[in-house]
C-alpha cells in the first residue's frame, strides 16, 4: 500500500510539475519571510529582553539615539522602524519597512554604557561556564571594555540594522531558496530530457536525480552564503560612506566584537575555542558552510573606506 501511494504520488507530480514546482517555490519564500511579515509578533518576542520576567524597555537615551540614527540614514518614514531592548550584546532586526508589519531594530543593553560611563556594567551578571564573571579580574575587565562603546560606534550598529532593512535586504535573502530550488529543477529537467533519461532504466534516472539533488543542495549553500556576505558587505558600505564619524564609530564597533569574541574563546574553555578562531571570528559549524561574514573583513573594508574619505 506505502508503494502504491508512493507511486501515485510521483505520478501526480509528473502530472503538475509545473504547479508543483509553483507552489514550492512560493512556500519556501513565505517561510523564509514569515517573520519579517510579523517581526513584532515574532522576532522582537525571541531577541526581547526579559530581565525579571517582564519585557525591558529601552531607555530614553537610547530612543534618542535611535531617533538620531534615522535622521542620519534619511529615514522618510520613521514610523515604519520601532527599536526595542533586545538581549545579548549586538544589534539585531527584522522586518520589511515598507509592509503594515514594519520593521523592528532590537538594541541591547550595554548600548547605555560608554567608555566615560562604563561603571553601571558591572552591575550586570554575567555566567559562563557555570561561573560568575568577576568584573575585577583581567578577563573581566577585558569583557568590559569590549562591551562598551563610543556614541559613533554604538550609532553606526543601529545605523547598519537600518540600512540593512532599508535596502529590502530581508527579501533578497528570502529569494535564494525558492530560486535555486527552480534552478535545480528545470536545468535538471532540461538535461534529462536532453540526454533521453526518460526512457531509460529506473535505476538510471533515480541515481541522476540524486546526483541532481546533491549539486542544487551543494549550489544553494554557496549562494546562501555569497548573498549574506554580500548584503553584510553593502549594508557595512552604505553606513560607512554616510560620514566619517559612522566609519570610524565601523572600525571601532567591529574591533570591539573581535576583543569580545577573543575575551569568550577563553573564558568559554573548549567549548570558546570550538566556536571562535584565534582573531575572534566565528569558526563556520559545518566545513560546506561559511554563514558568518568574518568580522576581520569586515573591519577591513571599512578601513578602505575611511582611508578613501580622508584622501
Amino acid at each position: 500500500m506505502t508503494v502504491r501511494s508512493l507511486w501515485q504520488a510521483v505520478a501526480f507530480v509528473e502530472r503538475h510539475r509545473a504547479s508543483c514546482l509553483a507552489v514550492s517555490c512560493v512556500g519556501l519564500l513565505g517561510a523564509s519571510l514569515s517573520y519579517h511579515l510579523f517581526p513584532k509578533q515574532t522576532f522582537q518576542l525571541l531577541y526581547q529582553s526579559w530581565p525579571e520576567g517582564q519585557p525591558a524597555r529601552l531607555s530614553e537615551a537610547l530612543q534618542d539615539l535611535f531617533r538620531d540614527v534615522l535622521d542620519d540614514v534619511g529615514v522618510k518614514s520613521p514610523n515604519c522602524y520601532r527599536a526595542f531592548a533586545a538581549y545579548g550584546f549586538q544589534t539585531v532586526s527584522a522586518g520589511v519597512p515598507w509592509l503594515p508589519g514594519g520593521s523592528v531594530v532590537g538594541i541591547p543593553d550595554n548600548f547605555n554604557f560608554t567608555p566615560q560611563d562604563s561603571q553601571g556594567i558591572v552591575n550586570y551578571i554575567v555566567v559562563l561556564n557555570s561561573k560568575e564573571v568577576n568584573w575585577e579580574s583581567k578577563d573581566g575587565l577585558a569583557l568590559k571594555e569590549a562591551l562598551t562603546l563610543s556614541r559613533e560606534a554604538r550609532k553606526f550598529a543601529i545605523a547598519r540594522e537600518v540600512v540593512y532593512l532599508q535596502s529590502n535586504s530581508p527579501i533578497i535573502y528570502a529569494t535564494v531558496a525558492p530560486v535555486c530550488l527552480a534552478s535545480t529543477y528545470i536545468s535538471g529537467v532540461t538535461i534529462k530530457q536532453l540526454l533521453g533519461l526518460y526512457s531509460g532504466p529506473m535505476v538510471l534516472r533515480g541515481f541522476y536525480n540524486l546526483v541532481v539533488a546533491a549539486i542544487g543542495y551543494v549550489g544553494y549553500c554557496l549562494a546562501y552564503d555569497a548573498v549574506n556576505r554580500g548584503l553584510d558587505y553593502r549594508s557595512d558600505r552604505k553606513t560607512a560612506m554616510m560620514s566619517k564619524d559612522y566609519a570610524r564609530g565601523g572600525v571601532e564597533f567591529y574591533d570591539k566584537i573581535l576583543s569580545h569574541n577573543r575575551t569568550l574563546r577563553f573564558l568559554l574553555g573548549k567549548q570558546g575555542e570550538a566556536t571562535f578562531a584565534l582573531n575572534g571570528n566565528l569558526f563556520p559549524r559545518h566545513w560546506l558552510r561559511s554563514k558568518h561574514t568574518p568580522y576581520t573583513s569586515r573591519r577591513d573594508r571599512i578601513v578602505n573606506v575611511l582611508r578613501v574619505s580622508e584622501t
